[in-house]
């Protein structure tokens, strides 16, 4: 799998950031969830999955098209 950086909101080149696959998918680098309140409020939670914290200013800044 190939992966090319999309955006991050780190200055020091770290994460969190959004990198894309070769096919189209997106990959998120952050910091693990690790709040136990937070972690079983969370629903169909399959073997092999994780969760990481994303700034929404990450998010609202990414442009796609960009």
């Amino acid at each position: 799998m190939k992966l090319r950086f999309l955006s991050s909101t780190s200055n020091a080149g770290s994460c969190p950031s959004l990198y894309e696959t070769d096919t189209g998918d997106i990959v998120v680098q952050g910091y693990q969830l690790t709040d136990e309140e937070a972690l079983a409020q969370l629903r169909d939670v399959l073997p092999g999955e994780n969760f990481v914290i994303v700034p929404r200013r990450l998010l609202a800044d990414f442009d796609p098209q960009a």
